[in-house]
């Protein structure tokens, strides 16, 4: 058999700011994680949950329920993403992160795999994603801190969209794509005002006596890039600097001003202007509804809280169906080998280098197939667009867990096409239950 598929990343447009090392920023973690979306519903609704937190080096607390909000009973949400800062970035760190996944990562594919949810991706400053259709970006940011940075941040801010460039891939600038997820550590802080009143102001809940003074607030009115970016109301406590492992701000000698350092930003793609002498185009339906902006006060490892958006977005599909689908042939057993058949829709170039994996229903990553076939290398038929390949017997593995295939596309660097659950029946009970039914051979 060939060697095994290696993934760069999973759903991904492509890296961005490449001259960036790890080490010389402020050691990300960037988050994918969602459901399988359905092409069947006629206006999909999907939700999406954004999670931002500068865990200051700390380790993942015991339970994450409230953050996650697993907490509530009728959880509505089909993606999340999530995105840490200050990451432990000390060299062993770095070491073991390259042999094993962090344990931030380790820990929310823990709690979301048994709900289904699947690691799509994770990298230092950007995502970027076709949902739908619909391109989608998703930016991680930790822009300079101190009170007196705030032109560098605002030039951070200028620059890390000047240098998303996807290159060797038909993606538009990412000012032209449908929606930019924004969030971080954004370091802007509430000028003029001294300590004793931002504190008298947090205690009474007189956040608005603040926000005129909050630098992010104030750059907008006079950049109109930055305009174009939407946020929620900051109706919640500023959730930069607290003692650790306390709800009480600052009180160090240095007692920092607290601040909304930690931010959650929006952007839908600008509409042409109209022109009379034009015919107006039907305006793809993409729709975005801010459900929820908070902060989350239960925890205490950091000197920031975590924040988190949720948003219901309304879209019509520009692509009908899935590029590819999957349909294990027959009743699949652990004596035989197997047949699988897939359709591809006619736009859609496949590989040589594409593969199909198997994988167990849970699966928390990409990589988590239990066997693979090259689908050029095991194929057994091809016509109008339907074409057959096999897995061999010996590759099936011999466990009555339920399974599901994925197709991944190595010129798309993302699954394509994922077929519905299924299970591997043992070849003795099989028999004794089907009376001698033929099952397929290759």
């Amino acid at each position: 058999m060939s060697a095994a598929p290696m993934l760069p990343g999973v759903g991904s447009c492509g890296p961005a700011w490449r001259s960036q090392s790890r080490m010389e920023m402020s050691c990300f973690r960037t988050e994918v994680r969602m459901k399988s979306l359905q092409f069947s519903a006629p206006l999909p609704t999907p939700s999406i949950h954004v999670v931002t937190w500068n865990v200051a080096s700390a380790a993942p607390p015991l339970d994450l329920s409230d953050l996650l909000q697993l907490n509530k009973e009728n959880l509505s949400v089909d993606m999340y993403v999530i995105g840490l800062q200050e990451m432990n970035c000390g060299i062993m760190s770095l070491l073991s992160d390259t042999a094993f996944e962090d344990p931030w990562s380790s820990f929310f594919m823990d709690v979301l795999s048994p709900l289904t949810f699947v690691k799509g991706n994770k990298g230092g400053i950007n995502i970027c994603l076709k949902l739908y259709g619909y391109y989608v970006s998703i930016i991680n940011c930790h822009l300079p801190p101190h009170m007196a940075n705030n032109d560098q941040r605002l030039q951070h801010f200028d620059r890390i969209l000047e240098m998303q460039n996807f290159e060797g891939q038909n993606i538009p600038n990412i000012l032209d794509h449908d929606l930019i997820l924004w969030f971080g550590d954004m370091n802007f802080r509430i000028e003029d005002f001294g300590l004793h009143f931002v504190r008298e102001s947090i205690k009474n809940r007189c956040y608005s006596d603040l926000w005129e003074k909050d630098q992010l607030s104030i750059a907008k009115k006079h950049d109109p890039l930055l305009r174009e970016f939407q946020e929620g109301p900051l109706l919640f406590p500023p959730t930069y600097k607290f003692d650790k492992n306390s709800n009480n701000y600052d009180t160090s000698e240095k007692k920092r001003k607290p601040a909304w350092t930690d931010r959650i930003l929006w952007r839908l793609k600008r509409q042409p202007q109209a022109n009379p002498h034009t015919p107006r185009l039907p305006a793809p339906h993409f729709c975005l509804t801010l459900r929820s902006y908070v902060s989350h006060m239960v925890y205490c490892i950091s000197d920031h809280k975590p924040v988190t958006s949720t948003f219901d977005l309304e879209l019509k599909p520009l692509v009908s169906a899935p590029l590819i689908t999957l349909i294990p042939e027959g009743l699949w057993t652990m004596e035989n080998d197997m047949l699988i058949s897939y359709s591809l829709t006619p736009d859609f170039l496949s590989s040589p280098w594409d593969w199909i994996g198997l994988y167990k229903v849970g699966l928390r990553h990409i990589n988590d197939y239990v066997s693979y076939v090259w689908v050029r290398d095991n194929q057994v038929s091809f016509n109008d667009g339907l074409s057959q390949v096999y897995f061999n017997v010996s590759d099936i593995p011999e466990t009555e867990d339920q399974f599901l295939l994925c197709y991944y596309s190595n010129s798309l660097h993302s699954v394509v096409g994922i077929s519905k659950p299924f299970k591997i029946q043992p070849g003795s009970s099989l028999a004794e239950d089907l009376l001698g039914e033929a099952q397929p051979h290759i």
